[in-house]
């Protein structure tokens, strides 16, 4: 009877353990997942923005350095390895398209141009869909993070290689933006 006991209480922590692995095994893959629909995103705004680039160039020849910096983020972007990478080589991909939105401000004929309207929109379109994918993203990120930091999945977590994942947030050099006030001038 006791080795009944015994084998029961073994049989019932092994298949905790299996539990607590296979959650782990889930929601990393559920974060990759949702990584590959932010790739999904991205690669619609990469194919974009030469088309954009193009189009602003011929309204802004002395803007040559806002219309540099895109085209090297963008390359940056493109060429970036592994989740960590692409999230600081978005982040400054996205802080060079804010430059050149805040430079068109100074071409009323760009902005009237039916072209750069439609890319615009295009543009806007793709940078929701962006901000909901890097959301849902950074909810599996976070359950993920939890699941690995949380008593008793942090034993199992430790063992077999799971850790703490990064979050697709703004960067340092986006948050410092978005921590000043907005300039309205009329």
């Amino acid at each position: 009877m006791t080795l009944l006991i015994v084998i029961g209480v073994v049989v019932l922590i092994v298949l905790i353990l299996v539990s607590i692995y296979n959650k782990l095994v889930r929601l990393r893959n559920t974060r990759e997942n949702a990584f590959a629909d932010i790739d999904v995103q991205l690669k619609q705004r990469h194919d974009l923005i030469p088309q954009l680039v193009e189009t602003v160039k011929g309204y802004m020849k002395h803007e040559s350095e806002t219309l540099t910096k895109i085209t090297e983020a963008r390359s940056a972007a493109l060429s970036a390895q592994g989740i960590d990478q692409k999230i600081a080589a978005e982040n400054q991909l996205s802080s060079a398209l804010s430059g050149l939105r805040v430079s068109v401000e100074a071409y009323p004929d760009l902005k009237a141009s039916a072209n750069f309207m439609q890319l615009q929109e295009e543009m806007a379109d793709i940078e929701n869909k962006l901000a909901a994918s890097r959301r849902y993203f950074n909810s599996t990120t976070k359950e993920l993070n939890t699941s690995v930091e949380s008593f008793p999945a942090n034993l199992l977590a430790g063992m077999f290689g799971f850790r703490r994942e990064t979050m697709f947030d703004v960067g340092e050099q986006q948050r410092a933006v978005l921590e000043e006030a907005p300039k309205v001038s009329f």
